[in-house]
């Protein structure tokens, strides 16, 4: 009997290791191919005014959806989304499909949640195959150019390996309290170099990013799942905090070699009505 529970222990140990374990950035080469000037303007007007009228900032500095009152959107949404899968992607700019891309990813995260709620977290709505699936993350339902992606596909295999932008972490969303905001503005060719570096210097000096306490620094998981993306190691991570710490933050890193703590809230990312559950 103790041999059965200590097997089950590790098992389930290892199932909890196994999906919170991050992929790594694999190329998907094809969508390599890029257009030298932008004959072709994506429409994301829709996702502007989908974004104004249902995220809203908390007294926290959280941007929460209110995925209850966008319910009634969910066919709107899937048009857009519909729209974005006919895009020749190869016809875009760089620009342009950093934009496109991170969009899509954010905007059909959102319309998953949509057809599964009410849920409590997006690791509940477990549609992904295998065994050890864990959320919605490797389900392909989107299909471009010909080819079926997933949400993973997109981050592991098309946006981290071809821009190798570590604050790409900060613009894609994941519909949670703990993963950086969802930004209010839709992502374009002209604003993406903005908004990635104020959602960083955001996420990072809020509370859920990074904060010391009796010289002990604490940060989200996301710089242990992706350290590769911050220099492998520690240090690295801290030299990133450092670079958007306001003062405080920043002369509190001065002397922090470790991270002492990593945690992440996994709790959707939902604005509450008053009066519900």
């Amino acid at each position: 009997m103790i041999r059965h529970r200590a097997l089950l222990f590790f098992l389930i140990m290892l199932i909890q290791q196994l999906s919170q374990a991050a992929p790594k950035a694999e190329l998907w080469a094809v969508w390599l191919a890029v257009a030298d000037t932008e004959t072709l303007q994506p429409n994301h007007s829709y996702w502007q005014q989908f974004l104004a009228r249902h995220l809203t900032r908390s007294s926290e500095g959280i941007n929460l959806l209110d995925y209850s009152g966008a319910l009634p959107e969910r066919e709107n949404l899937q048009r857009y989304l519909q729209e974005l899968q006919r895009t020749p992607v190869a016809k875009l700019s760089r620009p342009q499909q950093l934009a496109f891309w991170i969009n899509l990813y954010n905007a059909a995260t959102v319309a998953t949640i949509l057809d599964h709620y009410p849920v409590r977290s997006i690791r509940d709505i477990d549609i992904s195959p295998g065994l050890f699936a864990d959320g919605p993350w490797d389900k392909k339902f989107l299909t471009i150019e010909g080819l079926e992606l997933s949400l993973n596909d997109i981050e592991h295999r098309i946006l981290r390996p071809i821009w190798q932008d570590n604050r790409l972490h900060y613009a894609l969303n994941c519909a949670s309290v703990g993963c950086p905001n969802l930004q209010p503005k839709a992502f374009t060719a002209a604003n993406s170099e903005a908004l990635l570096e104020a959602a960083a210097r955001e996420y990072i000096n809020h509370p859920r990013g990074a904060q010391v306490a009796d010289r002990k620094l604490s940060v989200s998981s996301i710089y242990k799942w992706y350290q590769t993306d911050f220099g492998d190691n520690e240090i690295g991570v801290i030299q990133h905090l450092k670079r958007y710490a306001k003062t405080t933050l920043r002369s509190q890193l001065e002397t922090i070699e470790e991270i002492e703590q990593y945690d992440y809230d996994w709790s959707l990312n939902e604005r509450k009505i008053a009066g519900t559950d």
